[in-house]
């Protein structure tokens, strides 16, 4: 808390908060292994002149972890040990494909059995692959689907996910 107090007197309250904001989404997007979207979000950091603030807040967060994880004496050393493994190229996030099981994913979700959907989940540490996998398999099933249903099935979406354009139903007319 004393580094978030301490920023916020040099930054108006709103600019922390966007940098928290942009430093979650670089964890994540690197946790995930979304190498997209990591190299996205630190392109738009780069360009925009944003990355001691928001490099800042990464190593408030990453203290804030160490702290509540480790008792003093014992934090600095796990700080030197993961410095030691740091990657000379650290710019990668690194990808798992092979524990990636997409076509277990949809035959899961196919069945309606919600554990098992959350347990893949849970146990792939790189879900962009197996949400990728999902995407593709939906993709290759686009074309088996009757006329007029993908339309309706993306209008029920937008509804769902709140959509402002105002698409009518597929079978409206019939």
């Amino acid at each position: 808390m004393v580094v978030t107090e301490e920023l916020a007197q040099e930054l108006p309250a709103e600019a922390v908060e966007e940098a928290k904001a942009r430093a979650a989404t670089l964890l994540l997007a690197f946790r995930h292994g979304n190498q997209l979207a990591f190299d996205h979000e630190l392109d738009l950091l780069l360009a925009e002149n944003v990355e001691r603030e928001v490099t800042t807040l990464l190593t408030w967060i990453a203290a804030e972890a160490v702290r509540k994880a480790y008792a003093p004496e014992v934090g600095d050393r796990v700080l030197r040990a993961m410095a030691r493994r740091a990657p000379q190229d650290s710019a990668a996030v690194q990808v798992d494909e092979e524990t990636a099981n997409a076509a277990q994913l949809i035959e899961a979700v196919a069945g309606g059995r919600v554990n098992e959907v959350r347990g893949l989940v849970a146990a792939t540490a790189d879900t962009t692959y197996l949400l990728g996998g999902l995407l593709q398999g939906v993709a290759m099933m686009l074309p088996l689907l009757p006329e007029g249903e993908l339309a309706e099935i993306t209008a029920e979406l937008r509804r769902r996910h709140g959509g402002t354009a105002h698409v009518p139903e597929a079978r409206a007319g019939v």
